[in-house]
């Protein structure tokens, strides 16, 4: 094969669209979400509804055009995952038509379109192409109102109709656009020509103008273009995951991380006005699809993982996302009469339970240390005591082991607590008494607050330790396995991942047999069926006992829910349920980022013990992120090789340590220099600071 043969894994290329349009890309940017073609956009925060009948606004989306030309011609569609850009091209013997389309990467309240015709053969004749749309300036979400044009802009603006709790705002979007034409003509003069269509979406018109002027100037620089590539380019340096031995798993790697990073916001963002992620991303989530765009556990403990490992700052804007949901929470709890924070199962902006069915909100409790688990990741990968402090994550932390305290029941007979009338995340099952994922990581959020109220020299209730130390557990000493919950009969049918998450992400000690056990246990009777992100879970279970094929036979599964040609995943194999299910990403993700490569993120360093299957030659993860410092991973069958980046190359305000590598069995211990590769055999270790009594804690 020659070079110019090779395809390009991060270029997803068709030449006929897939006759389900559910899953034509979404574009996205963090702030804007927008699946290619569709009539309607969203915007993050912007919602319609009160209580459960709360979801994603329907914003009309004048960019909703199709190129089409009278003369028969070849049609090539692609998604350019390294610039974020998606590309129609229409050959026909007279002309070449580029129809361009993205959400940008750096200026988030902008989403563009571009149009290049190419004259192909010599000709006087005018060359006309349709620009054909059905834009009308009307949602079922928000009364819209046209105003005067802006510089030879369109404008309308709207609020949305009700709010999401009564005495709530109903947010406001303004639309500022360059007019579209029915058509555009190449003149007998021109050889080739380009237009250029600019959309821009804020929440007041004083914003819209500066964004919608701004975008013009870069237009008029021609440097519209050049700065959302540049970004996606930043973006791309700081993370990548590609495999050698498997182009359908390189190519799934790859999407799930571009959409999953389309779904954050930019790294120069400085607003902290990020609206969470949501299953389906904001490219879904209207009424009555795609869970309303609501976010869920799966931000905090599915998407969350794979994003905190490379980009602190967008670790960071995620638990700031929490941190302003906290009014709502201490308003759940007071509702439920208990103390503290009770985070929502489904959560919208001000954090008030917006879940359409009672019963989630009520039982399934796991959300809280859920949310709790991801700061205390961030701590430990960053050393940022400023998020606790002056970005209030201690608020969270302490809230949460407040609500614990005050939820659960003594139980004389055994003398443990008990967490009683529970929703596991099997929610196959309800009300039911001790599920073991729940009280875990409930456990685990206690002994977390009274470690950061330690170091931050807080005073810390002794009730929390108490609690955390007495929480029952649920084992099965006979079957040396942990059942799900109270009572749960061995053998009956499960939904999703649930007691196999004990052993990855919660980290739970076990001793291998009973790890075994656990997956023995479940994998045979979890539903087939089930959401794409359990065989992840699964899979981690079975390279931490060094079964890389068997965990590769598990992976390979998640196959099935990418749809083609554009590696977009639907939440069950058959195309069903949440469209762009970015929460299928997340666990398929960390499947290879926590599984492949062992990486365990704790208190004082950032372990690892890696397995790779047969078929994977090499696995080259770049830009891990661990306080401070960035470090470029390559594994091999045989050997591991680490570079840590130059100084000048790391993103992120912690202040670097000095790192290095401790092998577990040997006890060798390697400096890393900066720029300088360091190669070890193939086996378990960890990364930690160079002299351990060293602190890079801002005291």
């Amino acid at each position: 094969m020659s070079f110019e043969e090779v395809e390009d894994p991060y270029i997803f290329s068709t030449d006929t669209l897939p006759s389900d349009r559910r899953f034509l890309p979404p574009l996205a940017n963090g702030l804007l979400g927008w699946r290619v073609y569709n009539n309607i956009m969203h915007m993050g925060g912007m919602y319609n509804g009160e209580g459960g009948r709360c979801h994603r606004a329907d914003v009309p989306c004048p960019l909703a055009v199709r190129v089409e030309s009278e003369e028969p011609g070849q049609n090539t569609y692609s998604m350019n995952t390294h610039t974020g850009i998606f590309t129609h091209t229409l050959s026909s013997a007279s002309v070449s038509v580029t129809q361009s389309l993205y959400s940008h990467r750096h200026y988030p309240n902008m989403m563009v379109m571009e149009v290049l015709m190419v004259r192909q053969v010599t000709s006087e004749e005018p060359i006309t192409v349709n620009l054909v749309g059905s834009f009308t300036p009307q949602s079922k979400d928000i009364v819209f109102e046209s105003g005067p044009d802006y510089k030879g802009g369109s404008y309308i603006n709207g609020k949305v109709s009700t709010a999401e709790y009564p005495g709530g705002s109903c947010p406001a979007v303004h639309l500022i656009w360059t007019p579209i034409p029915p058509t555009l003509m190449l003149n007998a003069d021109q050889s080739q020509g380009r237009w250029g269509f600019v959309l821009v979406v804020a929440n007041n018109l004083e914003s819209a103008k500066a964004k919608y002027d701004e975008s013009l100037d870069l237009m008029a620089t021609g440097d519209l273009r050049l700065s959302h590539e540049k970004a996606w380019k930043e973006l791309w340096l700081q993370s990548t995951v590609e495999v050698t031995g498997s182009d359908s798993l390189c190519k799934a790697l790859i999407g799930s991380m571009f959409y999953l990073l389309s779904a954050f916001p930019s790294i120069n963002d400085t607003s902290s006005s990020f609206g969470g992620v949501s299953p389906g991303g904001l490219s879904n989530g209207g009424d009555g699809q795609d869970y309303w765009g609501h976010i869920f556990w799966d931000q905090d403990i599915w998407m969350y993982p794979g994003i905190a490992l490379f980009y602190p700052k967008l670790a960071r804007s995620v638990l700031e996302y929490r941190v302003g949901t906290v009014e709502g929470a201490r308003d759940n709890a007071q509702k439920q009469g208990f103390k503290g924070l009770k985070f929502p199962w489904e959560s919208a902006v001000s954090g008030r339970e917006v879940c359409p069915e009672d019963i989630y909100g009520q039982q399934e409790i796991h959300i809280n240390g859920d949310v709790t688990l991801a700061f205390q990741h961030y701590l430990y990968l960053t050393e940022d005591l400023s998020m606790f402090t002056e970005g209030k994550g201690k608020e969270v932390i302490y809230g949460v082991a407040d609500y614990w305290v005050s939820r659960v029941s003594w139980n004389p007979e055994d003398k443990k607590y008990h967490l009683l009338g529970v929703m596991p995340p099997d929610e196959y099952y309800y009300n039911v008494n001790n599920s073991v994922y729940t009280n875990t990581v409930a456990k685990f959020s206690l002994q977390f607050a009274v470690e950061l109220a330690e170091l931050l020299q807080d005073p810390a209730p002794k009730e929390w330790k108490e609690v955390a130390d007495q929480l029952k557990i649920p084992f099965d000493e006979e079957s040396q396995y942990h059942p799900e919950y109270d009572g749960y009969i061995k053998g009956h049918p499960v939904k999703q991942a649930d007691t196999v998450m004990l052993g990855y992400p919660l980290g739970l000690e076990m001793s291998p047999e009973i790890r075994r056990n656990d997956l023995e246990a479940y994998e045979p009777v979890t539903d087939p069926d089930g959401p794409a992100m359990t065989w992840g879970m699964f899979a981690i279970g079975w390279l931490e006992l060094g079964e890389a094929e068997k965990a590769q036979h598990l992976l390979e599964k998640c196959f099935k829910n990418i749809q083609k040609p554009f590696q977009v995943w639907s939440e069950s194999s058959d195309g069903s349920g949440a469209v762009n299910f970015l929460t299928g990403m997340g666990g398929f993700l960390q499947a290879v980022l926590f599984g492949y490569t062992g990486f365990r993120v704790q208190k004082e360093c950032l372990a690892f013990s890696p397995h790779l299957p047969k078929k994977i030659s090499e696995l080259c993860v770049r830009g891990v992120s661990y306080l401070g410092s960035q470090m470029d991973w390559l594994l091999r069958k045989d050997e591991v090789c680490i570079i840590l980046r130059e100084q000048g190359q790391t993103a992120g305000s912690t202040k670097p340590c000095d790192l290095q590598v401790v092998l577990k069995a040997s006890g060798t211990k390697i400096p890393l220099t900066p720029g300088k590769p360091v190669t070890f055999p193939l086996e378990p270790g960890c990364v930690c600071k160079l002299v351990s009594m060293s602190f890079c804690w801002p005291l």
